[in-house]
């Protein structure tokens, strides 16, 4: 894992505030092993590389974003919003590198291939939220580009999309396609384990 970076995706406030249509059920701690695996990468020296989802006020960069559906929906994740800025408990790095971006995956439209090229990165571990949009969605961009993913699945989280199917359902879906052809799967513990 000498060449592996972690991407800590969209851990931003949206996930977290029990108002947001979005909100994360036990977030907390979800949030506490993202922090495990940042502190993790840190300790080993290695990148660890934030994201966040944003848009203009004027959707004028959301594209299908919020109208994927043909109905047009409110922009979200709106930059300079609360709900848009990283959660309060989130482990920075000194040393970190942070970007932004407009679409699920972390490689569309940003510099993320970029900067794993310089770094000379060959795998990326994924952490954050939600598992089964940026999340899923990176891991298959990222396999797409030849890319080893190490998804860490329960350093992700997702809301539910009914009461018939919740969070860990999610997780268990997602993780069954992506093991199944796109990532290694891994739980935090078993990963920091594997890097020591």
């Amino acid at each position: 894992m000498t060449d592996t970076a972690l991407l800590v995706i969209d851990v931003q406030n949206v996930y977290a505030l029990p108002e947001s249509p979005l909100c994360v059920l036990e977030f907390e701690e979800s949030l506490g092993r993202i922090n495990r695996l940042v502190e993790g990468f840190e300790a080993a020296g290695k990148p660890v590389i934030y994201v966040r989802h944003v848009h203009r006020a004027d959707g004028r960069d959301a594209g299908r974003m919020f109208d994927f559906s043909g109905a047009a929906e409110p922009v979200g994740f709106v930059e300079g919003s609360v709900e848009a800025e990283y959660v309060p408990g989130l482990k920075i790095v000194p040393g970190g590198l942070h970007m932004t971006k407009h679409r699920y995956s972390c490689f569309e439209g940003t510099e993320l291939e970029a900067i794993l090229r310089s770094l000379g990165v060959k795998t990326v571990a994924i952490c954050g939220y939600m598992t089964n949009f940026c999340c899923e969605t990176t891991a298959r961009a990222g396999h797409d580009k030849d890319y080893f993913v190490d998804f860490i699945a329960d350093a992700t989280g997702a809301p539910d999309l009914s009461e018939d199917y919740e969070q860990a359902d999610i997780i268990k879906a997602v993780c069954a396609t992506l093991g199944a052809g796109f990532a290694r799967i891994f739980e935090v513990e078993e990963y920091l384990q594997a890097m020591r």
